[in-house]
């Protein structure tokens, strides 16, 4: 087990620290989904997840929480939470392929890593977190659906092409893929993923990547190339969006690139507000 010196209230916290965690969590529904999920389908037991959550603060103060997995997330961590979440992450080496998460704490725990960790392939420090409640104010594509388990093959190479353009690196290049496409086959599975399909060709494609009680949030979003400029994306986004605010989660939300001025649009066509900025450290 990962020592820290007593000066820091840095805990390894276990299956005994989930109702804490989870109520530190609702105090985050949006920002801190991601490690919420986790926490609700893996428990905090580090050898079912393969990855562990420290908290910052005493026993029953818990005050934030990181999750170090193959993304190191800070959740609702202040400059001294900050400070001794790095301290950690300097000690054991970069293992995660990402920092995501609120920027404040990313770009503050990135300042204090930089010096050590190896150089990032990006940095994204402004992504704004936007969230509804309310069903789009215009229509949805009727023809956007549920994508079946037998179309894996039809949509994992579009599944391929957004990871390849959203992130920069192919997702196909460690393991032929195989962990990649079982997320796509386990997201088809639980009736998380969708798309436009006509005449075998995918016009557009979004996931349900995370799922909590407070909220259901949107990655994957893509539009063929040769489809693009046409409102296809404003049309199939709200069909999503209604349909996820009806059958999975009580709001919808997601965060993006503040640079990708076509995609922003969609979203406040569809209804989305900002209700935080995230940023990402991308290795």
């Amino acid at each position: 087990m990962l020592t820290v010196p007593s000066r820091v209230p840095v805990r390894l916290l276990g299956e005994a620290d989930r109702p804490e965690v989870e109520r530190l969590l609702d105090r985050a529904p949006i920002a801190g989904a991601q490690v919420a999920e986790r926490v609700a389908v893996g428990g905090l037991s580090w050898w079912r997840s393969g990855a562990r959550i420290f908290g910052y603060g005493p026993q029953g103060r818990l005050e934030s929480v990181c999750w170090f997995g193959a993304n190191l997330v800070p959740v609702l961590a202040e400059r001294d939470a900050v400070a001794a979440f790095a301290e950690l992450a300097l000690r054991e080496g970069r293992r995660c392929s990402s920092i995501v998460g609120p920027a404040s704490a990313v770009l503050e725990l990135w300042s204090r890593l930089e010096s050590t960790w190896d150089r990032p392939r990006e940095i994204r420090p402004r992504q704004p977190l936007l969230m509804t409640d309310t069903a789009p104010p215009i229509a949805g594509d009727s023809r956007v659906r549920l994508v079946r388990p037998r179309e894996v093959d039809l949509i994992f190479p579009a599944a391929v092409a957004m990871y390849t353009e959203e992130v920069g690196v192919s997702p196909i290049t460690e393991s032929g893929g195989r962990a990649y496409r079982q997320r796509i086959v386990d997201l088809i599975r639980a009736r998380r993923a969708y798309a436009l399909i006509e005449d075998g060709e995918v016009i557009f494609k979004a996931e349900l990547a995370i799922v909590t009680r407070h909220t259901a949030q949107i990655q994957g979003v893509w539009v063929a190339p040769a489809w693009r400029g046409r409102g296809i994306g404003t049309a199939c986004m709200a069909a999503v969006v209604r349909d996820a605010l009806h059958r999975v989660a009580p709001c919808v939300s997601l965060y993006v690139n503040d640079y990708n001025l076509p995609a922003r649009a969609v979203y406040r066509r569809c209804g989305f507000r900002q209700v935080g900025t995230f940023a990402t450290v991308l290795f």
